[in-house]
């Protein structure tokens, strides 16, 4: 008796675990067609000023480098670090040198190969744009050049822009702009050694000696003949 009871007690438990209520619920397929909504698609669009989480950018001249006037930044919206410099210096490498080269003057690999030169970073009118100006034409593009928004993330654009600024710094940098200590620094960095007795020109009544005249081989081999 008590062993019908116990089988009976363990098949209402499988019959209980059997039943398909979650497994047959109501849902659709990503992309599948939907008799219950009027437009026939199960997708439904996002909300008018849906902001994906993670992507609010509240701040426009962070990511488009445009104030909200429409007018470019003129300061960077983030520290400008040695680790900055060195990582646009990568990027700027990777994504900018082939038309714009590694000096910036516009003659890269590309530009060789008969693509449209760009202008010099170095001339006037770039080395006084706002730097979110140039971020703005990474972001956007301009002419020939496409947008790269999609392939270099906001932190990279402006470390970009911060070596084009430090290129553009290396190519028209003034002794004028420097500090007292800098121009210290500067000086000894390029101070001449002192010149040795050996170094001077000849001294009264030593005659010196006569350069040595550097031969061809074939005039070295023609004098072993002769000897």
């Amino acid at each position: 008796m008590r062993s019908r009871i116990l089988l009976t007690c363990l098949a209402l438990g499988f019959a209980v675990g059997c039943r398909q209520n979650m497994h047959n619920q109501a849902k659709y397929i990503p992309l599948r067609e939907s008799e219950f909504f009027a437009d026939g698609t199960s997708a439904r669009p996002l909300p008018a000023h849906t902001v994906a989480r993670g992507y609010l950018r509240a701040d426009s001249g962070v990511y488009t480098g445009l104030a909200r006037d429409g007018k470019p930044v003129a300061d960077f919206p983030l520290p400008v670090t040695r680790e900055v410099l060195l990582r646009g210096e990568q990027r700027y490498d990777i994504f900018c040198s082939p038309c714009h080269d590694r000096a910036g003057t516009g003659r890269g690999m590309v530009v060789r190969r008969g693509y449209k030169q760009p202008p010099s970073y170095h001339i006037d009118r770039l080395r006084t744009a706002p730097v979110g100006y140039l971020y703005n034409v990474i972001t956007e593009g301009f002419g020939v050049m496409p947008s790269y928004a999609s392939q270099i993330p906001p932190e990279d654009r402006w470390a970009i822009v911060a070596y084009v600024r430090a290129l553009q710094l290396s190519q028209n940098a003034r002794l004028a702009d420097l500090t007292p200590e800098e121009r210290q620094r500067l000086d000894a960095a390029f101070k001449l050694p002192p010149v040795r007795p050996e170094d001077e020109g000849p001294r009264d009544g030593v005659q010196a000696p006569e350069p040595v005249k550097a031969q061809s081989p074939g005039r070295r081999q023609n004098a072993r003949d002769r000897q």
